[in-house]
């Protein structure tokens, strides 16, 4: 039985990390560290290698407990949750390696994702292979119409190995849109992509933020994250070191020291 709490946060706040500590082999990746991401807005992670963003979000996701703190999402404790459990809450991460399913059709990889499946061997049971189908037909019509948004579809037919690496990283967008997140944890996007397809993912990006999606984004492009973030939080030896605007952060001598003049 899963074991959760509620608290009490501020409905601006959609997500919240407090006092987060997780230690791996005596090392303290994550040092006490405590942020918010604000509803509806774009959040930046940024900080040099081994800072700890990476901790920090497994621990969010699920894929790591952390030693202490809390992890708040909708005003509920996650930190103890499997990550399939905070998954079906509307928390959706994409990593900095393409996960997709390679045996499987590129409209297969997006229906594994879908909403519309949640419980739905419960739903046959109860109402027959007619209430499956009607999810079915939805479903699918949600996945070609993302398909088509990201350019992949002549592709759904295809095996997903047999994309290039540019469509395996806009697959992997797709996928995640077609959980319906409340929350998308973007982990280094443009890792890998050539400046044409980050120059497409970084506007499909604007149009999520001008949709009211709420970001977290982890990445090393300072420029990309000014032109996205509302607010951005600066880690350092596992420790958050300073919020705020870019405009705000680059007048803090330890974010200088730590990672701006690297």
């Amino acid at each position: 039985m899963e074991s959760t709490n509620n608290v009490n946060l501020p409905t601006s706040h959609l997500l919240e990390v407090k006092d987060l500590t997780c230690t791996f082999g005596g090392v303290r990746a994550v040092d006490g560290a405590s942020f918010t991401v604000a509803k509806g807005c774009v959040t930046g992670l940024i900080g040099p290698n081994g800072a700890g963003k990476s901790s920090v979000v497994n621990a969010i996701a699920g894929a790591v407990k952390p030693n202490s703190g809390r992890v708040v999402f909708r005003g509920e404790e996650i930190q103890d949750l499997q990550p399939h459990q905070v998954a079906t809450r509307g928390l959706t991460r994409i990593y900095q390696q393409s996960t997709e399913f390679g045996a499987m059709t590129v409209l297969e990889n997006l229906l594994t994702a879908s909403k519309e499946f949640t419980g739905s061997a419960f739903m046959v049971s109860v109402r027959g292979k007619r209430a499956w189908r009607e999810l079915e037909k939805r479903a699918i019509l949600r996945a070609r119409e993302l398909l088509k948004r990201f350019d992949l579809g002549d592709k759904e037919s295809d095996f997903a190995k047999s994309l290039s690496g540019g469509q395996k990283r806009l697959l992997e967008f797709a996928r995640a849109l077609m959980t319906e997140p409340e929350l998308l944890i973007l982990d280094e996007p443009l890792a890998g992509v050539n400046p044409a397809l980050a120059q497409r993912i970084a506007s499909e990006m604007e149009l999520l933020r001008d949709s009211g999606l709420t970001i977290l984004l982890i990445e090393h492009d300072l420029p990309l994250v000014e032109r996205l973030c509302s607010e951005v939080v600066v880690m350092a030896n596992g420790r958050v070191i300073s919020t705020g605007t870019m405009d705000h952060i680059r007048n803090q001598r330890e974010v200088v020291d730590a990672y701006l003049s690297r």
